[in-house]
Order: C-alpha cells, then structure tokens, then sequence
C-alpha cells in the first residue's frame, strides 16, 4: 500500500503547483505529476488484484501519456514564441488586447 501514499503525495504536489505557477512549463509539468500520480495509482491497483492486465495497463497509459505530453509541449512552444512569453497572465492580457482590437 506504500503505492498509495506516494500517489496521494505526488497528487499534493502537482495540485501545489498547479495552483501557484503562473508559468507555463511548470504548470504544464504540475499537470504531468498529477497524470502520473493517477496512472500509478490505476496500475498498481490493478496489479495488486493479482490479474494480468496491470503490464498492459501500464504501457497503454504510458504511451498515450507520452503521445499528449508531446502535443502539449508542441502547443506550449508555438504560444511562447508567438506571445513572446510564457507566463499565463501576460498571454491572457495578450489575448485580451487582440479580441478588443478586432472588435473595433
């Protein structure tokens, strides 16, 4: 049951960081912490039921794990170089500007 408790510690700490990071890498690696958190939690629970299906599990949610994180990391590069940066707050006042600009 150690699983548990390092699922639930790797829980607070993507949900920490979630909540504190205005960049967007970091957040992006908090939701990545919280993903793997509940993958670990899933996989171990099914492995611990002494079934087969906890291997294939396993490499299904890794992959598809990866396959996201490196849509996720494509889109983070193509935000930060076209809004010039990588904090949250300064591309959402970015944005803003733009969607009063094309109103007008």
């Amino acid at each position: 049951m150690d699983f548990v408790i390092l699922s639930i510690v790797m829980l607070g700490i993507g949900i920490y960081g979630l909540l504190t990071n205005r960049q967007l890498l970091k957040v992006f690696i908090s939701v990545e912490l919280i993903a793997t958190a509940a993958t670990l939690n899933f996989v171990m629970l099914v492995t611990s039921a002494g079934q087969g299906l906890g291997q294939a599990f396993l490499l299904l949610a890794f992959s598809t794990d990866t396959a996201v994180s490196a849509v996720i990391l494509a889109l983070l590069v193509v935000v930060s170089k076209r809004y010039g940066t990588s904090n949250i707050t300064e591309i959402l006042q970015k944005v803003g500007k733009n969607e009063s600009e094309v109103e007008e």
